[in-house]
């Protein structure tokens, strides 16, 4: 069992071999960068945290929950290669909707939040499933994938706790429209 343990941590850190076609796809470290350095993914993530945090409770917690657990059914399907049509496009919309979601202040039942978040989570996961079986080491990479992702959705949290504040309600919905629009940029590299 010690043996186990002390192993560990060389298993959630393993990277890419060099010869290893996409380098960039390995263990822990890679998969943790992966969100956190990709801005279509910065903007989703932060986005339903921040919507989260907008909606109060008990949408604060549900809604970054949700996303991580449906996001590792698109993941799955992306795994077994399961073809889902128009996933950049479905990735980019989350960070345009849920944008302009928090910038209009919508005040959605929290199970029609649920079903938004849940459907942008599949596009999500879907994308990072259909790179999961080339990393180096897929169980750490996903292991840091939820780890980064969590994180993002912490810092929407803890700007969305702004909206008790009279000054912050406004920088929250500034954000909902800066988010919107980054994903609006995505969107319109796609085409």
């Amino acid at each position: 069992m010690n043996k186990v343990l002390a192993a560990l941590p060389m298993v959630l850190f393993a990277s890419a071999a060099m010869a290893h076609t996409d380098g960039d796809v390995g263990g822990f470290v890679s998969g943790f960068t992966h969100p956190i350095l990709g801005w279509d993914h910065v903007i989703a993530m932060v986005a339903v945290g921040l919507w989260g945090a907008f909606l109060g409770k008990p949408a604060i917690w549900i809604l970054p929950v949700v996303f991580p657990l449906v996001m590792a059914l698109g993941g799955a399907l992306g795994v077994m290669g399961v073809p889902l049509p128009a996933v950049e496009a479905g990735i980019a919309l989350s960070g345009v909707v849920l944008g302009l979601l928090i910038a209009f202040a919508v005040r959605a039942p929290l199970w029609v939040a649920g079903v938004i978040v849940g459907i942008f989570a599949i596009f999500h996961g879907h994308a990072h499933g259909t790179e999961l079986p080339d990393a180096a080491n897929p169980f750490a990479y996903g292991i840091g994938f939820v780890i980064g992702t969590g994180l993002l959705h912490l810092a929407g949290i803890a700007l969305g706790l702004l909206v008790g504040f009279t000054a912050g309600r406004v920088v929250v919905r500034a954000a909902g429209a800066a988010i919107a629009a980054v994903g609006g940029a995505f969107l319109f590299g796609l085409v």
